[in-house]
């Protein structure tokens, strides 16, 4: 099952949220197979704050980008080892599973990763020419070597070299004697001298080889304080088995740069390419969540994204370049990216996206249930003024009708009334965070500008607060690197609006619009961004050039 966003465009809007919330709940009703999950890729209003709150929804998840992430290639860990399992499982393991990297877990906390490499370097220390010592655990005797302790001694952990009681008791002695004071892990077959001897020297360990269970050793271990177990293997396949009882945490060197599942993907393949691991832990918020190997790195995930209520990259999500587009559902004029395949798209010059959404439910032949016609109805009323902007189009209002119907709401009017009285904010708001609520950047005729929108219900305090508001506008121009940054404060009951925008003294005296003072202008009957505005500021960057 597949993962495909839904996202609207920067600085959403109502109608953004909206169509990209319901055009989700659609989707996973008609397509069980994949999973759409409605993003944004802003901040939301006050409009948008409301109405999922009024619907007890939860609100679009916000994603920064939709680069390929960690957490798109990392491999959750289906085996482990505890960091006392003995190397024999380790290298079981990786024949088992054709793993090339096995993460090493006390409980659910991370101790490190082992790969190929690791065991590679075991062999080679033991066989570089130094007598090898081993780190031994008498618990994992019996978990690597079939056989059964005779007696367990006092110490758990510890370490000493091997020695086989192959050769001549006097030999024996020798050798012994030229290692002193070290003293070995005997493996030895039922030689009653030898093993005396060990015995009485208090070797940590003494491997039986060759002795059936019944047997008679004949050899008091009352006073051994060390540990005694029978081996049902040969001495060579014991001491090989032996030498793979230590504890994995023993091969631990050194330890992988870490990363996160939110860490982009070239990153950690240009981290893990850069060194000399074979691969590196992944966390979520400093808890261990699986690894990455290079093989992790082989091909380049892409996300699937369906735009709605936009069709520009530079309008969308971060990283949308690095995504595979499947769908498009829009209501602006077209100017998507080329695609590597074909795909679908539904566009409509109609006043809102939310609109083309309801028409996918009839296309669908899904019934619209009430909460998804109460979103619906809000992002047609937040984007058409309460069907009173010129985008408004007989469609729109044959969708009001419906889903009117479907919501159980008899006054359309009265509810988008009280959608705007609960986003009337002009006063009480950050005045950076309204213009930027519904923010689009516009480049033509060598200009780059950018016009913000609020709706309101009264206009009567736009005096009050249009200096700090111009303040803001002068600061947001200068961010985004613009020639011009306006404001269009909307009110949605008289049907008028007011225009804030930042000095621009060539081109600001040839607007049509009523000078009323220094950064403000009159518009009365202007309602829509799109159809209004948009076109008479191109005509005086036209004309001005």
């Amino acid at each position: 099952m597949g993962e495909i966003y839904i996202t609207g465009h920067r600085n959403p809007d109502l109608d953004s949220i909206s169509s990209a919330w319901c055009y989700a709940h659609l989707k996973n009703r008609v397509d069980p197979d994949n999973t759409y999950i409605p993003i944004r890729c802003g901040h939301m209003n006050e409009a948008t704050k409301y109405i999922c709150s009024r619907m007890g929804i939860e609100p679009p998840l916000f994603v920064k980008d939709v680069r390929p992430k960690v957490a798109d290639v990392m491999t959750k860990h289906d085996a482990w080892l505890d960091p006392e399992d003995p190397v024999y499982r380790l290298v079981k393991l990786f024949e088992d599973k054709h793993a090339s990297v096995v993460p090493i877990l006390d409980k659910d906390n991370y101790v490190g990763l082992l790969s190929l490499d690791e065991i590679t370097a075991f062999f080679l220390r033991e066989n570089s020419g130094k007598r090898p010592r081993y780190r031994f655990k008498t618990e994992n005797f019996g978990k690597v070597i079939k056989g059964e302790f005779i007696k367990k001694g006092v110490l758990e952990h510890f370490e000493a070299y091997i020695m086989t009681g192959a050769m001549e008791f006097d030999v024996y002695c020798q050798r012994l004697a030229a290692l002193s004071p070290e003293l070995p892990v005997l493996v030895v077959g039922n030689r009653k001298h030898h093993i005396e001897y060990a015995v009485e020297h208090q070797f940590p360990a003494i491997i039986l080889t060759g002795v059936e269970p019944e047997g008679d050793l004949d050899v008091d271990f009352s006073g051994y304080s060390g540990t005694v177990y029978r081996s049902q293997f040969d001495t060579a396949e014991t001491i090989r088995l032996l030498r793979m009882s230590l504890p994995v945490r023993h091969l631990l060197a050194k330890e992988p740069p870490a990363v996160s599942i939110t860490d982009v993907f070239d990153d950690a393949k240009r981290l893990l390419a850069d060194s000399d691991f074979r691969g590196l832990p992944v966390f979520e918020q400093n808890r261990y969540v699986g690894f990455v190997t290079r093989r992790c790195f082989l091909e380049r995930p892409r996300k699937k994204v369906i735009m709605v209520d936009h069709n520009e990259l530079s309008q969308s999500v971060d990283g949308l370049e690095d995504a595979e587009v499947i769908e498009i559902i829009d209501h602006h004029r077209l100017a998507a990216e080329k695609t590597r395949s074909p795909i679908y798209i539904a566009s409509e010059p109609v006043g809102s996206t939310c609109t083309i959404v309801y028409h996918q439910f009839l296309r669908w032949g899904v019934p619209v249930d009430a909460q998804s016609a109460i979103m619906l109805l809000a992002g047609i009323t937040a984007d058409t003024i309460i069907l009173k902007s010129p985008t408004t189009t007989d469609i729109d209002r044959a969708a009001v009708r419906a889903l009117c119907i479907s919501a159980s709401i008899s006054d359309y009017e009265e509810f988008g009334k009280q959608l705007f009285s609960n986003a009337s904010i002009l006063t009480a708001a950050e005045p950076k965070r309204v213009i930027e609520s519904d923010f689009k950047v516009y480049a033509e005729h060598g200009v780059r500008f950018g016009i913000g929108q609020v709706e309101v219900t009264t206009l009567e305090n736009v005096d009050e607060v249009k200096d700090r508001y111009l303040s803001n506008l002068e600061t947001v121009r200068n961010v985004k690197g613009l020639d011009w940054a306006l404001l269009m404060i909307t009110d949605v009951i008289k049907e008028d609006s007011v225009l804030l925008a930042t000095d621009f003294p060539r081109y600001e005296k040839a607007l049509v619009y009523p000078f009323s003072s220094r950064g403000k202008f009159l518009m009365p009957g202007v309602l829509s961004r799109k159809k209004q505005l948009l076109p008479e500021l191109l005509r005086v960057l036209e004309e001005g050039r």
